[in-house]
């Protein structure tokens, strides 16, 4: 029998596990059928899952972490099941930042966070930045890296929230100066001639959880036989979006107009790395811009949840130490660890770890002892251990 499970999704690239599980049958592979709905906002799309209109969804990582935290006003808690993307985000600017930028001598080499930020902030102007929802990687990224850069206060850019698809058009608009976004909104920017992209959000956080699976809070457990079809039936889509060899047939696939309804080759850009940053067709080279599988991207670490919950603690006058800890109740390692037992081996033994201590690939011990983790150091050299916070 097969069980229609209603899931939403934001149209991004990131929503690729969703939408490939659904679209090549790994759903059905485990007796499910995801019904789709798409999204046009994320606070839509929380409100979609709070009052069950679906059932899971793709959802910011920091998200259901604010809902634990009593932030953002969400009533119901929630649970993360599964990470289904790690990085995927660009930093763009206006035409005319971008152009001050290259006369103080900036080469928007896309990859030094630094180098960028200096560069940026030297202008000494008033800026308007674009994120998708205040709860979201995208604010994360960018508020640690204006820390990082040691900003101060009175220097900071205002924070405008903008849901991705219109996030090109709110640059056309003047409405903002900057943003920060999924692809492929950042490189619609690009092609419609409004944006320049500055940085990838890896630049500043090498292995950032961008989106994950997220459900009602106990949800997972009390329907355990859908959880675990749900998480194996992403997890297979995730292995396939792995394959190098199918990022041109994933990239038609999302194109479809029920899905992103851009053309696929300005999906590829993303799935591939290679973005073209500037309307003159300047290209940049992005390893690893976005990561569905390898190196346990679908794990939801607990160390990954506790530091979001670290950050908006300290942006919201909460307790670090709580947060920390509610944080971590959220990301369900013991679920997916357990689900995914019967199909794969190549699991992490532990459920946290210190985030930004690998500068280069490294080996971690698994059931199976093949395990390899990608680097995931902050470009300021810092590190996070959940087990330190203060």
């Amino acid at each position: 029998m097969t069980y229609t499970l209603p899931t939403g999704y934001i149209p991004l690239t990131d929503a690729a596990p969703l939408i490939i599980a659904r679209s090549l049958g790994f759903d059905e592979e485990e007796g499910l059928h995801l019904e789709l709905h798409r999204a046009p906002s994320w606070a839509t799309l929380r409100d979609y899952l709070a009052m069950g209109r679906v059932e899971a969804a793709h959802l910011l990582a920091p998200l259901p972490i604010a809902a634990a935290l009593g932030l953002g006003g969400a009533a119901q808690p929630l649970e993360v099941l599964s990470v289904l993307s790690l990085n995927g985000t660009v930093i763009g600017v206006s035409p005319g930042l971008a152009h001050l930028m290259r006369g103080n001598g900036y080469r928007f080499d896309f990859a030094d966070a630094r180098a960028a930020g200096e560069a940026l902030f030297a202008l000494d102007q008033p800026l308007r930045v674009g994120v998708p929802f205040p709860f979201s990687m995208h604010a994360e990224l960018l508020f640690y890296w204006l820390d990082a850069l040691g900003l101060p206060a009175d220097r900071r850019p205002t924070i405008h929230t903008v849901p991705p698809p219109l996030m090109a058009e709110a640059m056309a608009k003047g409405e903002i100066d900057a943003f920060c976004v999924g692809e492929p909104w950042g490189t619609i920017s690009v092609e419609n001639g409004v944006g320049e992209l500055l940085l990838p959000g890896q630049a500043i956080w090498q292995s950032a959880p961008e989106k994950v699976l997220a459900t009602r809070h106990g949800w997972a457990d009390r329907h355990p036989d859908l959880a675990g079809r749900l998480i194996r039936c992403l997890w297979r889509a995730g292995r396939w979006l792995g394959d190098a060899q199918n990022m041109t047939t994933c990239a038609e696939i999302l194109s479809r107009p029920e899905h992103l309804g851009v053309s696929p080759d300005l999906i590829d850009r993303a799935l591939s790395g290679r973005l073209v940053v500037s309307p003159r067709g300047e290209i940049r080279q992005a390893d690893r811009f976005v990561a569905f599988f390898d190196g346990a991207a679908t794990f939801p670490w607990q160390s990954q949840a506790a530091w979001i919950g670290v950050q908006l603690a300290r942006r919201h006058g909460r307790d670090p130490v709580k947060s920390a800890q509610a944080a971590q109740a959220v990301f369900r390692a013991d679920l997916h660890r357990h689900h995914l037992s019967q199909v794969t081996r190549s699991l992490p033994g532990a459920s946290a770890k210190v985030e930004g201590a690998l500068s280069h690939a490294s080996a971690l011990g698994s059931e199976n002892g093949r395990l390899i983790l990608p680097p995931d150091s902050f470009f300021d050299g810092r590190i996070f251990d959940p087990e330190r916070v203060t």
